[in-house]
């Protein structure tokens, strides 16, 4: 697929992949993986689907714990690498909102995923779609007030005092985000836009928490506690 379409990925996907090494960036390290692995392990899941699955990090992750997984992106390079790492692995090339599977599955995964999908309405309808009745979808997500405060992020003050600032926070918008050599869209959308899209397909939610640092950084703590970057929702498929 072209970088038209994948919005930077085809032409970010090595700077990502040399980003994610072998044990995640930052905040999938010190932030979401501890959380996200607790909501996956021991809890008798089989069959998972991980929508934007990238170089496969996180089905690795769960194949190690015993669920058969299915990986799906829009990347070919992407896909290329998680194939490298795990040639018995299932990839394969997807988008979310177009994609046919299923409904099979007693797990979905979206990890950091929804924020690169301009049409969340359909890629949500999708992935529940693909959700065995009492099957569980977990998401893994930006925040919408970081989110509203991209690209500039954090920024000094004119007394030197970083600031994250938040504007235009109800304004649905896609935003180009770089670091690393990484140069992608997301998108900016308010929770509500989510959370109503969610409870439109008659799932139950189960659990919303905002995770903090571990370990890491102390700057790079210090900064998250401010303005946390993430938070995680389950949600269950009647």
């Amino acid at each position: 697929m072209s970088d038209q379409v994948t919005d930077g990925w085809a032409a970010s996907a090595s700077a990502w992949i040399v980003e994610q090494g072998d044990d995640g960036d930052f905040g999938r390290r010190f932030v979401l993986d501890a959380p996200m692995r607790a909501r996956v392990e021991g809890r008798g899941f089989r069959n998972a689907l991980d929508v934007g699955c990238g170089e496969g990090r996180f089905c690795r992750i769960m194949q190690r714990a015993g669920i058969r997984t299915t990986g799906i992106d829009p990347t070919e390079a992407l896909l290329a690498r998680a194939r490298e790492l795990d040639p018995q692995g299932d990839y394969r090339l997807d988008r979310a909102e177009t994609m046919e599977v299923d409904a099979s599955h007693d797990l979905v995964v979206s990890y950091l995923s929804l924020i690169d999908m301009p049409d969340l309405a359909g890629a949500i309808a999708k992935m529940v779609a693909a959700l065995r009745p009492g099957g569980t979808l977990l998401i893994a997500n930006l925040t919408s007030f970081n989110t509203a405060g991209q690209p500039d992020g954090w920024t000094r003050d004119r007394e030197g005092i970083p600031r994250f600032a938040i504007d235009h926070y109800m304004d649905e918008r896609p935003i180009w985000v770089s670091w690393s050599g990484i140069r992608v869209q997301n998108w900016h959308r308010p929770l509500s836009t989510y959370m109503t899209l969610l409870l439109d397909q008659k799932l139950q939610l189960r659990l919303f928490v905002e995770p903090q640092p571990t370990a890491g950084d102390p700057d790079r703590i210090a900064h998250h506690r401010r303005v946390p970057f993430f938070h995680i929702m389950e949600w269950q498929k009647p």
